[in-house]
């Protein structure tokens, strides 16, 4: 039979939805999906919403668990919010999911009025935060925390791997008031039970000690700071790796105690812009107390980022464990 004339098979690419996770590293699949199902077991006032996204930020896990504490809102996340707060003052406890470009830049001011000016206690659960989606700016919420650093009673949360959002997942639900999470989703890298981590709500922890530099890091990068730190070692460079998962409030007591100590380059690392995030968060708080080493900041630029794949982007911004190793290396 001739193939001469038949069409050419189209060719699929996975680019846009790479995951994070290095090859052969250990990943779990859904992480908060099943902590969200598993504690709904526990407690009878968790219900959960999402705007149109259910299997896009694991939430649709607890939809097939629960499905008469699943709400499906469709595609509108002021609706969404507001919905949110009101079953928030009905005694619920709502975990609210979609993109976090959408929370942050479509429904900031229900969020803000209706939600954080009240103290209410709904939980805003938000994947692909930073540079996590290959599909451009319309997607990539490289600017979320810069937005929501600044509203009053908004603690803000970035969880590192499977493992932090498993144990994160019942502590921001034993948190009252409101609560914004970044999330990671799919088969997500599990990397923090090599080091005896336990989530500590408000708690930056120290997970490896160093001479040279502190590494401060939230989210993803500090994965990528462990990795990098790993590298780094190798060339006779010892660092100190500092994670920093809640944003809002710092832990202001660790971040000064571990700056304070002499002869160290200190270093943020955020899957974030540089402007308003970790670093300047970090940076504010050292300045405030007459704390000044020698400080550097590792984040995506004040731009609109490109479309593609995600190993090549974060190469390309600087994220990738290869890009904080040479930067660190050419400050020191």
């Amino acid at each position: 039979m001739s193939t001469v004339n038949a069409p050419k098979k189209r060719l699929t690419t996975s680019a846009m939805i790479a995951s994070i996770a290095a090859e052969g590293q250990p990943t779990r699949p859904a992480p908060f999906g099943h902590a969200l199902a598993s504690l709904a077991e526990q407690r009878q006032d968790i219900v959960g919403l999402s705007a149109d996204l259910s299997r896009y930020t694991d939430l649709h896990i607890f939809a097939k668990a629960h499905p008469e504490r699943f709400y499906q809102m469709g595609m509108a996340e002021q609706l969404l919010m507001s919905a949110a707060a009101g079953m928030a003052r009905e005694g619920m406890t709502p975990f609210a999911t979609t993109y976090a470009v959408f929370a942050s830049r479509r429904a900031y001011d229900f969020i803000c009025m209706a939600i954080a000016e009240e103290n209410l206690n709904v939980k805003i659960v938000c994947g692909l935060p930073g540079l996590t989606t290959g599909y451009g700016p319309s997607h990539q919420a490289t600017d979320d925390l810069a937005i929501f650093r600044a509203m009053p009673n908004l603690m803000i949360v970035d969880p590192c791997d499977a493992l932090e959002i498993e144990q994160a997942v019942p502590a921001i639900a034993a948190h009252q008031g409101p609560v914004y999470m970044r999330l990671l989703r799919g088969n997500v890298p599990l990397v923090l039970d090599r080091y005896d981590y336990r989530f500590q709500l408000g708690k930056a922890q120290v997970l490896r000690g160093g001479r040279d530099v502190l590494l401060i890091a939230s989210g993803l990068m500090t994965m990528r700071a462990l990795e990098a730190a790993e590298q780094l070692y190798k060339d006779g460079v010892d660092v100190s790796v500092l994670h920093v998962p809640t944003i809002k409030p710092l832990d202001e007591q660790t971040l000064l105690a571990e700056a304070r100590k002499p002869g160290r380059l200190v270093v943020t690392a955020e899957n974030h812009s540089i402007i308003g995030g970790l670093g300047e968060a970090v940076a504010g708080v050292l300045l405030r107390n007459g704390v000044t080493p020698t400080f550097r900041q590792i984040a995506l630029p004040d731009a609109f980022l490109d479309a593609g794949a995600l190993p090549t982007l974060h190469d390309r911004y600087g994220i990738s464990t290869d890009a904080v190793s040479r930067q660190i290396k050419a400050w020191l």
